[in-house]
């Protein structure tokens, strides 16, 4: 089963915004190393715990900065952009890096509302999304003669494009229109079962995917033992509670109980937003990986793990593809 790596570019508490771009930098050439298919960035904004805000600048970086893997957005935050800026950004990708490049869309803001409008995304944005959607796609096939406007470069790249979401009206948008849907279960599991059934049940093939294609986000904290794996997570669910609360900030250091920094109630939102995860030594990490890939049939896994420690970072995720591999 083909397995890639989602990354934030987390700043971790106490290092600086280049230092976070470096780990991805490093992060991407150890996953291409380890046999990672694909290297996908996620579009945030005003977060300072954040470093991927621009989104398609860094992919270009990551892309020259390795050589195999497939780079690509996990994702853009469509309503954001117009869809031709956004085929020019990465239709110029692609005919730099051929056959590396994905483009994966999504329809939330990726920020907070005063954010938004910063962004000069209007409150009623996400109701064109489809239209943007199929406008893009325009932009990215083949020019047709008489065509009045053209993405250049962008046009005739067929970057692929990909639907994400953590609803069934993503689900409903994948289906129809024939693309590959990777789901946000990593932090919004609640509606992964029916979004799934719903994807798979009223899928319409297309010339690009003539089957449906699933991926599962899952997040993973993989280390020498269960305890040290556990202790690794602690820095993600501080880091989300921060932002339900409503003071997001840089990715904590690890605590050795996040029971002592949490309400009872806040931890069990956390473990319900985060449940879908692969936590502690090798063996345990191997043996929910085996039971998530049961439940959902995947035909993909993207895995990601916002670890406080870089190195740390680096061996959960070589763990990961131990397992995966074998």
């Amino acid at each position: 089963m083909p397995y890639s790596v989602l990354d934030l570019a987390p700043v971790p508490q106490g290092a600086s915004t280049a230092e976070a771009l470096a780990n991805t930098v490093s992060l991407a050439r150890r996953a291409e190393a380890l046999g990672y298919r694909r290297y996908w960035l996620a579009e945030h904004h005003n977060m300072v715990g954040i470093a991927s805000a621009a989104t398609a600048v860094l992919i270009g970086h990551v892309a020259g900065a390795t050589e195999r893997i497939r780079v690509g957005a996990g994702g853009i935050m469509l309503p954001n952009h117009s869809p031709l800026m956004v085929a020019e950004a990465f239709g110029t990708l692609a005919t730099l890096y051929p056959d590396r490049i994905d483009l994966g869309l999504g329809r939330a803001p990726g920020t907070d509302m005063a954010t938004a409008r910063a962004l000069r995304r209007g409150l009623s944005g996400g109701d064109s999304f489809p239209q943007d959607v199929v406008d893009l796609m325009g932009f990215l096939a083949d020019a047709e003669e008489g065509q009045p406007v053209r993405a250049v470069p962008g046009a005739g790249t067929h970057v692929p494009l990909w639907m994400l979401g953590s609803s069934l009206f993503g689900a409903q948008l994948a289906a129809h229109l024939g693309l590959p849907y990777a789901f946000a279960s990593h932090f919004a599991p609640a509606a992964l079962d029916d979004a799934l059934a719903t994807y798979r049940r009223s899928y319409r093939p297309s010339q690009a995917n003539p089957e449906p294609h699933f991926m599962l986000a899952v997040n993973v904290f993989a280390a020498e033992t269960d305890a040290e794996g556990t202790r690794l997570r602690s820095s993600m669910q501080q880091a989300f509670l921060k932002l339900r609360r409503g003071t997001p900030g840089y990715l904590p250091p690890p605590v050795d109980d996040i029971a002592d920094h949490a309400s009872p109630a806040e931890l069990e939102m956390v473990d319900q937003a985060l449940k879908v995860s692969a936590v502690g030594s090798k063996d345990r990490v191997a043996a929910q990986f085996e039971a998530l890939i049961a439940r959902y049939a995947p035909d993909e896994l993207i895995l990601t793990g916002q670890i406080h420690d870089h190195d740390a970072r680096l061996r959960s995720f070589g763990i990961a593809a131990e397992v995966l591999s074998a």
